[in-house]
Parts: C-alpha cells; structure tokens; sequence
C-alpha cells in the first residue's frame, strides 16, 4: 500500500509539474497565432475548447451533470457570470502577450492570490491572521512602487488579477468539476464566439481560411492548448496535496516571468525589480502562513485522535480534519477553495 501510495504521489507530481508548466510556457504559443488579433484567438479559443472538451465528455460518458445543472437556474446564471469574467481575462491575457506585455501579465497571476484573499475579506467577511494581513500591505505596496515605474497603475496586471480572483469567486459559488466547469462555460461562450468568427469571415477579416492550413491547425489548437493542462491538474489535484499544489502554482507565473526578461526581453527598470521583489516576500509570507497553519492543525487533530476522552467543539473537530486533509493529500480536492486559502481555478488559466 505504502509502495501504490508513493507512486500516486509521483503520478500527481508530474502531472502537477506538467499542468502548470504547459501554463507557463503557454506565451510561446500565442505569437504563432499571429496575424490573427486577440479578439479572433479567444474566439477560437472558446468554440475549439468547447469542441475539445464535448468530445472527451463523451468519451468518458459524464453528462449527468448537464442535467442537473440546467434544471437549476442560479447556478446557471453564476455559470454565465464566470463565463464573462473567464472571457475578459482569456482575451486581455492573448492581448499582453502578443503586445510585448508578457512580464506584466505574470505579475496578475503573482497578485492574484494576494487579491483573492482581499475579496474574501471584503465580500466574504473573512478574518485573515496577522501574517495574511502583512502580505496584503506589503503586496498594496508593490502596486505602488510598480505604479511610479510603469508610470501608470498596471491595468494588465490588476486586470488579470481581479478577472481571475472574480471569476474563482464565481467558482467557488458553482462548485463544479474542472472539466465540466469548462464545458458549461464555453458552451454559454459559443454561440457570441461563432457569431463574431462569422462577422469577420463575412468582412473578408477572418485568418482561418487565407492564412493557410497551417494557420488553421494552430487556431484549431487553442482547444487543445486550454484543455490539456486541465486535465494534468485533474490528476494531480486528485492526488498531492492542496499545499504542494498551493506552491506548485507559482511555477505558471515564474516560468512567464522568465520568458518576458529572458526570451522576449522585456525592459526591467530598477523600481520594476523592487515592485517585483516586493510581490515575491508578500507570496514568501502567504505560502510559510499556510504550510505552518496546516501542520498546526494537523498536529492538533493527531492530539485529539490519541487523546479520544478529550472532546472538541463539532466545528473544531471539522476545521482540524479539513486542514489534515490539505496537510496529508488523504482526501480528494473540493473544486473551490477558500478564498482565505487560494488555489488558481484551472479553468481561468491564460
């Protein structure tokens, strides 16, 4: 058992290394797009992912969900207020990059979870520890510093950051599946994504026909290049912990970041640097808050299991356990996390 335990935990591994290295690496793809504008690629992108997505449901035959989910007319309305916000952060994403904007672009997803964790506080009434609410002062603090470098706030970022953090927020309303959260939402996606391809092919604009086969093959890819790291994290998800994926998704925007100095050479001022730096001890403080909560709980839940004469309150008891779970990787991971605790939706990944 030990042995099967080990090699699932590896299996996770790599799938989480893969999920969020495709992710990562994804600025690379965008460019071979060209000379299609952003607009035309997040249209493809939305009716090819929907093609993709649909064909593998049917594979697997997992359509009760469809089901239930149009028989409930709330979560269908949440589903199309997702939808929207996965669309503004699609499309203003696909634009940065093919802009020369791809270090801004990784500084979103650097900040998101630094934003969610403000939402939660905002809208959701949530109460952060001490160390929470210096990573949220030091991060305010970044965009400051990155404001006089830029010399103007970084819309892309903050953009990016605030469609993304919305959109999990939606999520975590929903409370569906991965796949199936992609499937749904570029279903309501479809029909304005095709109507507009239409538009621009009834104009003579349209790039899928008169730029070549190649060109075709490329744009039709868009589904494959939005869901194939989902189901990389659907492996992984399911078998590390939330903790190790909790660092695992910083990888996404470090490999970005990397390519905008490295590769695309993207200017990098001084006052960018120490807006950068500054993001980073913020995320350094988050991750040892979370890591050293959950060890905490789990230890005291190990005391309560040893010690069975000792009662705990119920909610207690339930609070300890859940953070186990994320401690140890026993249970499978709910498709939202707390917004107090956050882990990127992987369907609103660039």
């Amino acid at each position: 058992m030990a042995g099967t335990s080990r090699s699932e935990s590896r299996v996770g591994l790599l799938n989480g290394f893969a999920a969020y290295g495709m992710w990562g690496l994804v600025p690379l793809f965008w460019p071979l797009l060209k000379p299609a504008g952003a607009a035309e690629i997040l249209a493809h992108r939305m009716v090819w992912s929907l093609a993709f997505v649909g064909v593998a449901l049917i594979v697997v035959r997992r359509w009760a969900w469809a089901g239930e989910l149009l028989r409930q007319p709330r979560r269908l309305a949440l589903i199309a207020v997702a939808a929207a916000f996965i669309t503004v952060n699609w499309g203003v994403y696909i634009w940065a990059v093919n802009s020369g904007h791809v270090v801004e672009a990784s500084l979103g997803y650097f900040i998101n979870p630094l934003v969610t964790i403000a939402m939660g506080v905002l809208l959701l009434k949530e109460r952060l520890r001490p160390v929470q609410w210096a990573a949220v002062g030091i991060g305010f603090t970044a965009v400051l510093v990155l404001t006089i470098g830029y010399g103007q706030p970084p819309w892309i970022s903050l953009t990016l950051a605030f469609s993304f953090a919305t959109y999990g927020l939606v999520k975590k309303k929903v409370n569906l599946g991965g796949v199936e959260s992609l499937a749904a939402e570029t279903a309501i996606q479809f029909l304005p994504a095709l109507a507009y391809l239409l538009w621009l092919g009834g104009r003579g604009e349209a790039t899928f026909v008169s730029e070549g086969a190649g060109h075709a093959a490329l744009l039709a890819a868009t589904g494959v290049v939005t869901a194939i790291p989902l189901v990389c994290f659907g492996a992984a998800a399911i078998r590390v912990p939330l903790s190790t994926l909790g660092l695992l998704q910083y990888l996404a925007p470090v490999f970005q970041f990397l390519l905008g100095v490295l590769y695309f050479h993207e200017d990098m001022p001084p006052e960018r640097w120490a807006g950068f730096a500054l993001v980073w001890l913020a995320l350094t403080l988050l991750t040892w808050d979370a890591l050293r909560t959950a060890r905490r709980a789990a230890r005291t839940l190990r005391s309560e299991r040893t010690s069975p004469s000792t009662t705990m309150p119920t909610g207690t008891v339930s609070a300890v356990r859940k953070a186990d779970s994320v401690s140890s990787g026993a249970e499978p991971l709910e498709p939202a996390p707390s917004a107090a605790e956050p882990l990127d939706s992987p369907a609103a990944k660039p």
